[in-house]
């Protein structure tokens, strides 16, 4: 069976996420779970309902770049590939994102078990019935059980106030790891933005690989996860961010 060969149990990368999964052995992931800035986000930002995501006099957070529906089909491709026989991977995405990825990881190969759902326990941005709610995409390659099936399809967590744009509480990949991982397993994210996940997996005992397009993105994870144990990084991301404090503040990991 394929392994990445690092000494660190954290390894942070600045790539385009297509292109750093082309990178990692075939069969060499144990669970991939991640939450690409789809298509649909640019459309309500156009209409001023993601305003707060950009860069604003009332936001120092710049948006990220959009990852274009047409490459799903690429991307779920290498996720199969680096993705280890009898596994899972976990797709956070909008209604409308859904059904441009969900036909495109079954042609991939995955099979398609239910969209699980994310309640953010507050209403967001929006016009018509305010979301308070986003799909995880539940998928496997090959055949495993979750380790636990009494977990419902709801994950009730708050949603983030403040901190990096669209970040996600480490408690919700908390549960999906939890479901789909043994302790010192290896947890990817090609889109990891600010690390939650990687914090879930750490505070875990999991390994963690994690690449984000935008550089400030790999510094904040490297500042998170440097608590844990090792990071491996571009050399520019291993020191404290400098930039957007306020964010360093909504981030740091409860400590126990």
């Amino acid at each position: 069976m394929a392994r990445l060969v690092n000494p660190f149990p954290f390894q942070l990368v600045t790539q385009d996420a297509v292109a750093w999964l082309a990178t990692l052995p075939a069969e060499s992931i144990d669970l991939v779970i991640t939450d690409p800035a789809y298509e649909s986000l640019e459309k309500h930002r156009a209409v001023g309902t993601t305003t707060r995501l950009k860069h604003s006099k009332a936001s120092s957070n710049d948006w990220f770049a959009i990852f274009p529906n047409a490459r799903f089909g690429e991307l779920v491709r290498e996720v199969f590939r680096v993705l280890k026989d009898d596994s899972h991977f976990y797709l956070l995405c909008d209604a409308e994102t859904m059904f441009v990825a969900k036909p495109e990881a079954e042609r991939a190969g995955f099979r398609f078990w239910k969209p699980l759902v994310w309640d953010k326990c507050t209403i967001g941005m929006g016009y018509h019935y305010r979301a308070r709610y986003e799909f995880i995409l539940f998928f496997e390659k090959g055949k495993r059980r979750l380790n636990d099936l009494g977990v419902a399809d709801i994950i009730s967590v708050p949603r983030i106030r403040g901190g990096y744009p669209a970040e996600k509480p480490p408690e919700v990949a908390d549960v999906l790891i939890r479901q789909s991982t043994a302790t010192g397993d290896l947890v990817a994210d090609p889109f990891m933005g600010s690390g939650s996940v990687g914090v879930a997996a750490a505070r875990l005992g999991r390994r963690f690989a994690g690449n984000d397009l935008n550089p400030e993105a790999v510094r904040i994870a490297a500042h998170r996860l440097r608590e844990f144990g090792g990071v491996s990084a571009p050399p520019d991301a291993l020191g404290v961010p400098s930039e957007q404090p306020d964010l360093l503040d909504s981030i740091a990991p409860p400590r126990t």
